[in-house]
């Protein structure tokens, strides 16, 4: 792209000679794309028919996504509810198996129980034999008479002693049974109370039981029903693969149909584009627009040797230092040939001369520091590679690299820089068909009526490209 250069003198030498409407006639031949009107009516035809396809495919995997979203919504529920019932069924284990600890504590209490009230069973028996024989002593007590006692060898001091004696054991006996009978009572009461504890706790795990298993009959069928969904699922994947898989194969026959017959095909194009458009500012299908106008995509990027075709003052020294700082054999990379009317030799897929690459790709007149001509008023030089000024390869990702015309997406990048000077960044039809105008005829004869159709050509281009751009892909 020579900013201007060659074009602008041609158009004032076509206008010269045959005037305004035969200056159309000439750059719409230099930029045509087909004049086959048959073949394409045959591609509008088809691509209609694509995009009819692709219309109803979008329809089917909405149809499609929707059913995938239920039953992946199916399938979260249920497993969220299994995730309960597992929790539900291990706190029920928990609690039966506290059930049981208790259970067995009261059969132990009711043992220990037991064993007192036998032992003091024991203890009643012996006091009740004992009471017994005092009963019959104080009977036979009871019938002593007082002639008796005096008569006896006994004296009747040690007698009453004796009488005393028997009476108090007498009362510690009673006061004993008494006291045992109490004691045994309430270990019955407590063994009662343990015994009925044990009834309702047993009962507990028996309940405990039944839950748990109908918990676990419910997880068991909601474990079944997550089985079918996802058996479901997997079927409605197997159908959204297969629609977005004839997607693919639609776009990828849409990409052909869209005009990626050069070296760079449209999918590789849009993703260099939209790289290229996220770090200028500039929209994706603007930058398309504008490398389908000028090269094909990169399809016509030169036939021509540099000595036949390039400016030898204005270009040569610096396309010779660009090839040495880069590394490509001057002799053999190919340029824009030479038109009648001017010089040629613009670079790769942007079409670049090698003048204006130098002020985008860092390589600056050694004897002024800046790109353009040093202190001899000349080209000549020396030139030499500045990769603080490469604005190329900074905004491509590889400030260490040398930016290369050559190289795709530093030609996408360059062509989206020079727009975003011209002021595409705004983003709106009149700033991107000014930046186009501009990027053909620089910014003074940016409103000759003359260049038009290079405007009009561009805008048309970045049209079909967004619509592809969304087709194919999104923006």
């Amino acid at each position: 792209m020579q900013k201007g250069g060659f074009r602008f003198f041609f158009a004032l030498l076509v206008t010269a000679i045959i005037g305004g409407t035969a200056l159309l006639a000439g750059p719409r031949f230099m930029y045509a794309q087909t004049a086959d009107t048959s073949a394409s009516t045959d591609v509008s035809a088809r691509r209609a028919e694509l995009q009819a396809q692709l219309n109803a495919l979008d329809s089917q995997i909405a149809d499609t996504q929707s059913t995938l979203n239920t039953l992946h919504s199916q399938h979260t529920s249920l497993q969220n509810q299994i995730d309960t019932l597992t929790a539900q069924i291990k706190k029920s284990q928990l609690q039966l198996q506290a059930t049981q600890l208790q259970i067995e504590a009261l059969k132990s209490n009711i043992v220990i129980q037991s064993n007192t009230i036998t032992e003091l069973s024991g203890q009643l028996t012996n006091e009740q034999q004992t009471l017994a024989q005092i009963i019959r002593q104080t009977n036979q007590i009871d019938n002593y008479s007082l002639v008796e006692v005096a008569l006896s060898s006994q004296d009747i001091s040690g007698f009453f002693a004796d009488l005393d004696s028997f009476n108090a054991i007498n009362q510690e006996l009673n006061a004993s049974y008494h006291q045992i009978t109490d004691t045994r009572s309430a270990t019955e009461d407590q063994k009662s109370a343990l015994e009925d504890q044990q009834t309702q706790a047993q009962k507990l795990a028996t309940e405990q039981s039944l839950e748990e298993a109908a918990i676990q009959s419910e997880e068991s069928q909601k474990q079944a029903l997550l089985t079918q969904t996802k058996g479901q699922e997997a079927t409605e994947q197997k159908i959204y693969n297969v629609q977005k898989q004839s997607i693919a194969q639609i776009q990828a026959e849409l990409f052909a149909l869209a005009g990626s017959s050069g070296s760079i095909s449209l999918p590789t194009a849009i993703s260099l584009a939209k790289t290229a458009g996220a770090a200028t500012g500039v929209q994706p299908a603007l930058i398309l627009a504008i490398l389908k106008q000028e090269t094909d995509i990169g399809k016509n990027i030169g036939t021509a040797h540099y000595q036949e075709a390039m400016n030898p003052t204005r270009d040569v020294p610096v396309f010779l230092t660009i090839a040495q700082t880069i590394g490509f054999d001057p002799n053999t990379v190919k340029v824009s040939a030479a038109p009648s009317y001017g010089w040629g030799g613009a670079m790769g897929p942007a079409q670049f001369i090698p003048s204006t690459w130098a002020c985008y790709g860092g390589f600056v007149n050694s004897t002024t520091g800046v790109c353009g001509k040093g202190t001899d008023g000349t080209y000549a030089g020396p030139w030499e590679y500045n990769a603080a000024k490469d604005r190329i390869a900074k905004l491509a990702g590889h400030p260490s690299t040398p930016s290369n015309p050559y190289n795709n997406l530093d030609a996408f990048t360059a062509t989206a820089l020079l727009m975003a000077d011209n002021g595409a960044t705004a983003q709106t039809f009149s700033a991107d068909r000014e930046a186009a105008l501009r990027y053909f005829a620089g910014w003074g004869n940016a409103d000759n009526p003359a260049y038009a159709f290079y405007g009009d050509d561009v805008m048309a281009f970045e049209a079909q490209f967004e619509s592809d751009i969304q087709t194919l892909g999104g923006s």
